[in-house]
Protein backbone atom coordinates (compact mmCIF):
# COMPACT_ATOMS: atom_id res chain seq x y z
CA UNK A 1 0.00 0.00 0.00
CA UNK A 2 2.98 2.31 0.57
CA UNK A 3 4.06 1.78 -3.05
CA UNK A 4 0.98 3.41 -4.59
CA UNK A 5 1.43 6.70 -6.44
CA UNK A 6 -0.86 9.68 -5.79
CA UNK A 7 -2.87 8.81 -8.94
CA UNK A 8 -3.19 5.15 -7.91
CA UNK A 9 -4.39 6.19 -4.47
CA UNK A 10 -7.09 8.35 -6.02
CA UNK A 11 -8.14 5.52 -8.32
CA UNK A 12 -8.52 3.20 -5.32
CA UNK A 13 -10.72 5.72 -3.59
CA UNK A 14 -12.83 6.21 -6.73
CA UNK A 15 -13.36 2.48 -7.23
CA UNK A 16 -13.91 1.41 -3.63
CA UNK A 17 -15.07 4.31 -1.48
CA UNK A 18 -18.75 4.33 -2.47
CA UNK A 19 -21.26 1.49 -2.49
CA UNK A 20 -22.77 2.92 -5.67
CA UNK A 21 -19.50 2.67 -7.62
CA UNK A 22 -18.87 -0.87 -6.39
CA UNK A 23 -22.37 -1.94 -7.41
CA UNK A 24 -22.05 -0.32 -10.83
CA UNK A 25 -18.77 -2.05 -11.67
CA UNK A 26 -20.11 -5.39 -10.43
CA UNK A 27 -23.32 -5.09 -12.46
CA UNK A 28 -21.45 -4.05 -15.59
CA UNK A 29 -19.10 -7.00 -15.23
CA UNK A 30 -21.84 -9.50 -14.52
CA UNK A 31 -24.01 -8.61 -17.53
CA UNK A 32 -21.18 -9.61 -19.83
CA UNK A 33 -20.90 -13.18 -18.54
CA UNK A 34 -23.32 -15.68 -19.95
CA UNK A 35 -23.77 -18.27 -17.20
CA UNK A 36 -22.94 -19.27 -13.66
CA UNK A 37 -20.28 -21.84 -12.91
CA UNK A 38 -21.77 -25.20 -11.99
CA UNK A 39 -18.69 -26.29 -10.03
CA UNK A 40 -19.04 -25.96 -6.28
CA UNK A 41 -15.79 -27.64 -5.25
CA UNK A 42 -14.25 -24.46 -3.88
CA UNK A 43 -11.97 -23.77 -0.91
CA UNK A 44 -12.56 -21.04 1.67
CA UNK A 45 -9.80 -20.19 4.14
CA UNK A 46 -11.23 -18.37 7.14
CA UNK A 47 -9.36 -17.83 10.39
CA UNK A 48 -8.09 -15.05 12.58
CA UNK A 49 -5.46 -12.86 10.96
CA UNK A 50 -1.89 -14.05 11.69
CA UNK A 51 -2.99 -17.69 11.91
CA UNK A 52 -1.10 -18.73 8.79
CA UNK A 53 -3.98 -17.98 6.45
CA UNK A 54 -1.81 -16.20 3.85
CA UNK A 55 0.86 -18.88 3.67
CA UNK A 56 -1.85 -21.55 3.32
CA UNK A 57 -3.45 -19.47 0.54
CA UNK A 58 -0.12 -19.21 -1.29
CA UNK A 59 0.56 -22.91 -0.87
CA UNK A 60 -2.80 -24.01 -2.29
CA UNK A 61 -2.66 -21.43 -5.07
CA UNK A 62 0.60 -22.95 -6.25
CA UNK A 63 -1.34 -26.04 -7.34
CA UNK A 64 -2.57 -23.96 -10.32
CA UNK A 65 -6.06 -25.41 -10.05
CA UNK A 66 -7.73 -22.43 -8.39
CA UNK A 67 -8.79 -18.96 -9.44
CA UNK A 68 -8.35 -16.26 -6.81
CA UNK A 69 -8.22 -12.49 -6.73
CA UNK A 70 -4.69 -11.10 -6.94
CA UNK A 71 -3.04 -7.74 -6.34
CA UNK A 72 -3.35 -7.05 -10.07
CA UNK A 73 -7.16 -6.99 -9.69
CA UNK A 74 -7.02 -3.92 -7.47
CA UNK A 75 -8.84 -1.63 -7.26
CA UNK A 76 -11.73 -2.99 -9.36
CA UNK A 77 -11.96 -6.28 -7.48
CA UNK A 78 -15.68 -6.60 -8.25
CA UNK A 79 -14.96 -6.42 -11.98
CA UNK A 80 -11.71 -8.32 -12.59
CA UNK A 81 -12.50 -9.15 -16.22
CA UNK A 82 -13.36 -5.57 -17.11
CA UNK A 83 -10.31 -4.20 -15.30
CA UNK A 84 -7.96 -6.63 -17.05
CA UNK A 85 -9.16 -5.27 -20.40
CA UNK A 86 -8.89 -1.57 -19.69
CA UNK A 87 -5.89 -1.40 -17.38
CA UNK A 88 -2.40 -0.91 -18.68
CA UNK A 89 -0.79 -2.87 -15.90
CA UNK A 90 1.80 -5.34 -17.04
CA UNK A 91 2.55 -8.53 -15.19
CA UNK A 92 5.10 -7.89 -12.49
CA UNK A 93 6.53 -11.04 -10.99
CA UNK A 94 9.11 -9.24 -8.87
CA UNK A 95 8.69 -10.38 -5.28
CA UNK A 96 8.66 -7.81 -2.50
CA UNK A 97 8.00 -8.24 1.20
CA UNK A 98 4.44 -7.23 2.02
CA UNK A 99 3.63 -4.34 4.35
CA UNK A 100 3.27 -6.64 7.38
CA UNK A 101 7.05 -7.08 7.51
CA UNK A 102 6.61 -10.80 8.21
CA UNK A 103 8.91 -12.20 5.53
CA UNK A 104 6.10 -13.16 3.13
CA UNK A 105 6.97 -11.89 -0.34
CA UNK A 106 4.36 -11.09 -2.97
CA UNK A 107 4.13 -9.83 -6.54
CA UNK A 108 1.27 -8.24 -8.46
CA UNK A 109 0.21 -11.76 -9.48
CA UNK A 110 0.07 -13.13 -5.92
CA UNK A 111 -3.35 -14.07 -4.55
CA UNK A 112 -4.73 -11.85 -1.82
CA UNK A 113 -7.81 -11.35 0.31
CA UNK A 114 -10.01 -8.73 -1.32
CA UNK A 115 -13.25 -10.67 -1.00
CA UNK A 116 -14.40 -8.51 1.91
CA UNK A 117 -15.14 -5.77 -0.63
CA UNK A 118 -17.96 -7.98 -1.94
CA UNK A 119 -19.42 -8.46 1.54
CA UNK A 120 -19.17 -4.73 2.30
CA UNK A 121 -21.25 -4.13 -0.79
CA UNK A 122 -23.84 -6.91 -0.78
CA UNK A 123 -24.04 -8.40 2.74
CA UNK A 124 -27.61 -7.16 3.20
CA UNK A 125 -28.76 -7.68 -0.39
CA UNK A 126 -31.88 -9.78 -0.92
CA UNK A 127 -30.12 -11.56 -3.80
CA UNK A 128 -26.92 -12.18 -1.82
CA UNK A 129 -26.57 -15.88 -2.67
CA UNK A 130 -26.99 -15.38 -6.40
CA UNK A 131 -24.61 -12.41 -6.43
CA UNK A 132 -21.97 -14.33 -4.47
CA UNK A 133 -22.18 -17.13 -7.04
CA UNK A 134 -21.86 -14.57 -9.86
CA UNK A 135 -18.92 -12.93 -8.11
CA UNK A 136 -17.07 -16.25 -7.87
CA UNK A 137 -17.90 -17.06 -11.49
CA UNK A 138 -16.42 -13.73 -12.56
CA UNK A 139 -13.14 -14.51 -10.84
CA UNK A 140 -12.66 -18.06 -12.07
CA UNK A 141 -13.71 -16.95 -15.56
CA UNK A 142 -10.93 -14.36 -15.59
CA UNK A 143 -8.32 -16.89 -14.47
CA UNK A 144 -9.73 -19.67 -16.65
CA UNK A 145 -10.20 -22.06 -13.74
CA UNK A 146 -13.09 -24.16 -12.49
CA UNK A 147 -12.49 -23.78 -8.77
CA UNK A 148 -12.36 -20.73 -6.51
CA UNK A 149 -9.88 -20.20 -3.67
CA UNK A 150 -10.74 -17.63 -1.02
CA UNK A 151 -8.75 -16.28 1.91
CA UNK A 152 -10.84 -13.90 3.94
CA UNK A 153 -10.15 -13.75 7.66
CA UNK A 154 -13.45 -11.99 8.25
CA UNK A 155 -15.36 -14.95 6.88
CA UNK A 156 -14.87 -16.39 10.35
CA UNK A 157 -18.03 -14.34 11.07
CA UNK A 158 -20.07 -15.97 8.30
CA UNK A 159 -18.92 -19.57 7.96
CA UNK A 160 -22.45 -20.90 8.38
CA UNK A 161 -23.69 -18.62 5.59
CA UNK A 162 -20.94 -19.66 3.17
CA UNK A 163 -21.49 -23.28 4.09
CA UNK A 164 -25.20 -22.97 3.32
CA UNK A 165 -24.42 -21.54 -0.14
CA UNK A 166 -21.57 -23.90 -1.04
CA UNK A 167 -22.06 -27.01 1.05
CA UNK A 168 -19.93 -29.09 -1.31
CA UNK A 169 -16.91 -26.87 -0.80
CA UNK A 170 -14.25 -27.10 1.91
CA UNK A 171 -13.81 -24.51 4.64
CA UNK A 172 -10.38 -24.45 6.28
CA UNK A 173 -9.88 -22.68 9.61
CA UNK A 174 -6.20 -22.26 10.50
CA UNK A 175 -5.34 -21.85 14.18
CA UNK A 176 -2.08 -21.22 16.00
CA UNK A 177 -0.42 -21.41 19.40
CA UNK A 178 -2.57 -18.85 21.27
CA UNK A 179 0.31 -16.95 22.91
CA UNK A 180 2.29 -16.72 19.66
CA UNK A 181 -0.88 -15.75 17.83
CA UNK A 182 -1.93 -13.07 20.31
CA UNK A 183 1.58 -11.61 20.36
CA UNK A 184 1.68 -11.46 16.55
CA UNK A 185 -1.68 -9.68 16.42
CA UNK A 186 -0.62 -7.20 19.10
CA UNK A 187 2.62 -6.49 17.24
CA UNK A 188 0.89 -5.97 13.90
CA UNK A 189 -1.74 -3.74 15.48
CA UNK A 190 0.94 -1.52 16.98
CA UNK A 191 2.90 -1.44 13.73
CA UNK A 192 0.01 -0.35 11.52
CA UNK A 193 -1.38 2.15 14.05
CA UNK A 194 2.03 3.78 14.31
CA UNK A 195 2.66 3.86 10.55
CA UNK A 196 -0.80 5.29 9.88
CA UNK A 197 0.18 8.35 11.90
CA UNK A 198 2.61 9.40 9.17
CA UNK A 199 0.87 7.88 6.14
CA UNK A 200 -2.82 8.73 5.88
CA UNK A 201 -3.39 6.32 2.99
CA UNK A 202 -2.70 3.29 5.21
CA UNK A 203 -5.88 3.86 7.19
CA UNK A 204 -7.86 4.75 4.06
CA UNK A 205 -6.63 1.69 2.17
CA UNK A 206 -7.40 -0.73 5.00
CA UNK A 207 -10.87 0.78 5.33
CA UNK A 208 -11.50 0.54 1.58
CA UNK A 209 -10.77 -3.20 1.52
CA UNK A 210 -12.61 -3.90 4.78
CA UNK A 211 -9.47 -4.73 6.78
CA UNK A 212 -10.53 -4.32 10.41
CA UNK A 213 -8.59 -7.24 11.93
CA UNK A 214 -5.95 -4.91 13.40
CA UNK A 215 -4.50 -1.47 12.80
CA UNK A 216 -6.13 1.99 12.76
CA UNK A 217 -9.60 0.65 11.79
CA UNK A 218 -9.58 -2.29 14.21
CA UNK A 219 -12.97 -3.62 15.26
CA UNK A 220 -12.95 -6.64 17.61
CA UNK A 221 -15.03 -9.53 16.31
CA UNK A 222 -16.23 -10.03 19.87
CA UNK A 223 -16.71 -6.64 21.54
CA UNK A 224 -19.22 -7.20 24.33
CA UNK A 225 -18.53 -8.06 27.98
CA UNK A 226 -14.78 -8.20 27.47
CA UNK A 227 -12.42 -8.53 30.40
CA UNK A 228 -9.51 -7.05 28.47
CA UNK A 229 -10.25 -3.91 26.46
CA UNK A 230 -6.76 -2.51 25.91
CA UNK A 231 -5.83 -3.23 22.28
CA UNK A 232 -2.15 -2.68 23.07
CA UNK A 233 -1.98 -5.51 25.61
CA UNK A 234 -1.56 -9.17 24.74
CA UNK A 235 -4.46 -10.29 26.94
CA UNK A 236 -6.96 -8.50 24.71
CA UNK A 237 -5.81 -10.47 21.70
CA UNK A 238 -5.65 -13.71 23.66
CA UNK A 239 -9.23 -13.19 24.83
CA UNK A 240 -10.28 -12.60 21.21
CA UNK A 241 -8.50 -15.84 20.24
CA UNK A 242 -10.40 -17.79 22.88
CA UNK A 243 -13.79 -16.25 22.11
CA UNK A 244 -13.47 -16.66 18.34
CA UNK A 245 -12.18 -20.21 18.20
CA UNK A 246 -14.40 -21.53 21.00
CA UNK A 247 -17.46 -20.04 19.31
CA UNK A 248 -16.54 -21.44 15.89
CA UNK A 249 -15.66 -24.84 17.34
CA UNK A 250 -18.93 -25.16 19.22
CA UNK A 251 -21.11 -23.96 16.36
CA UNK A 252 -19.45 -26.07 13.66
CA UNK A 253 -18.86 -29.29 15.55
CA UNK A 254 -21.25 -31.23 13.28
CA UNK A 255 -20.30 -29.67 9.94
CA UNK A 256 -18.55 -32.29 7.84
CA UNK A 257 -16.86 -29.96 5.37
CA UNK A 258 -15.25 -27.63 7.95
CA UNK A 259 -11.69 -28.39 9.03
CA UNK A 260 -9.41 -26.82 11.62
CA UNK A 261 -5.83 -26.54 10.33
CA UNK A 262 -2.92 -26.47 12.77
CA UNK A 263 -0.29 -23.88 11.81
CA UNK A 264 2.38 -25.67 13.85
CA UNK A 265 1.67 -29.03 12.21
CA UNK A 266 1.68 -27.38 8.80
CA UNK A 267 5.17 -26.03 9.45
CA UNK A 268 6.62 -29.17 11.01
CA UNK A 269 4.95 -32.11 9.27
CA UNK A 270 5.12 -32.46 5.49
CA UNK A 271 2.69 -35.38 5.58
CA UNK A 272 0.11 -33.08 7.18
CA UNK A 273 0.42 -30.78 4.16
CA UNK A 274 -0.10 -33.75 1.83
CA UNK A 275 -3.25 -34.67 3.79
CA UNK A 276 -4.60 -31.15 3.28
CA UNK A 277 -3.97 -31.36 -0.46
CA UNK A 278 -5.88 -34.65 -0.59
CA UNK A 279 -8.65 -33.13 1.51
CA UNK A 280 -9.23 -30.32 -1.00
CA UNK A 281 -9.00 -32.64 -4.01
CA UNK A 282 -5.62 -31.62 -5.42
CA UNK A 283 -4.79 -34.56 -7.66
CA UNK A 284 -1.06 -33.97 -8.02
CA UNK A 285 0.52 -33.45 -4.58
CA UNK A 286 3.59 -31.22 -4.35
CA UNK A 287 5.99 -29.90 -1.74
CA UNK A 288 5.78 -26.46 -0.22
CA UNK A 289 8.11 -24.89 2.32
CA UNK A 290 6.35 -23.64 5.43
CA UNK A 291 8.44 -21.71 7.95
CA UNK A 292 7.17 -21.31 11.48
CA UNK A 293 7.45 -17.87 13.04
CA UNK A 294 8.04 -18.16 16.78
CA UNK A 295 8.97 -15.37 19.18
CA UNK A 296 10.09 -15.26 22.81
CA UNK A 297 7.14 -13.72 24.62
CA UNK A 298 7.88 -12.32 28.08
CA UNK A 299 4.76 -10.19 28.48
CA UNK A 300 2.34 -10.65 31.38
CA UNK A 301 -0.42 -13.08 30.44
CA UNK A 302 -3.48 -13.68 32.60
CA UNK A 303 -3.11 -17.18 34.03
CA UNK A 304 -6.77 -18.25 33.81
CA UNK A 305 -7.12 -16.91 30.28
CA UNK A 306 -3.96 -18.69 29.19
CA UNK A 307 -5.14 -22.01 30.65
CA UNK A 308 -8.52 -21.79 28.91
CA UNK A 309 -6.91 -20.87 25.59
CA UNK A 310 -4.42 -23.74 25.68
CA UNK A 311 -7.11 -26.19 26.72
CA UNK A 312 -8.97 -25.34 23.52
CA UNK A 313 -5.74 -25.26 21.50
CA UNK A 314 -4.85 -28.83 22.53
CA UNK A 315 -8.39 -29.96 21.78
CA UNK A 316 -8.18 -28.47 18.28
CA UNK A 317 -4.78 -30.10 17.79
CA UNK A 318 -6.26 -33.50 18.63
CA UNK A 319 -8.64 -33.26 15.69
CA UNK A 320 -7.78 -35.52 12.79
CA UNK A 321 -8.27 -34.41 9.19
CA UNK A 322 -9.63 -37.84 8.31
CA UNK A 323 -11.51 -38.74 11.47
CA UNK A 324 -14.02 -36.06 12.23
CA UNK A 325 -14.91 -34.68 15.66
Amino acid sequence: MNNYSWLEQKLHQLALSTKFMREVTFDFESTNLSHLSENEDHVFIAGMARAGTTILLNALYESNVFGSLSYSDMPFVLAPNLWSKISFNKKNLELKERAHGDGIKVSSESPEAFEEVFWKTFANDEELEEKFRIYITNIIHKYKKKRYLSKNNQNIRRINLINSIFNNSKILIPFRDPIQHAYSLKTQHEKFVEEAKTDNFISKYMKLIGHTEFGPNYIPIHNKNLNFNNYFEINHWLEQWLLIYSNVFQSLINEQNVYFISYEKLCSNQDYWFQIQKLVNIERPYNFEFKESKKDVSLYVDKELKEEAFSLYFRLNDLNLNKRF
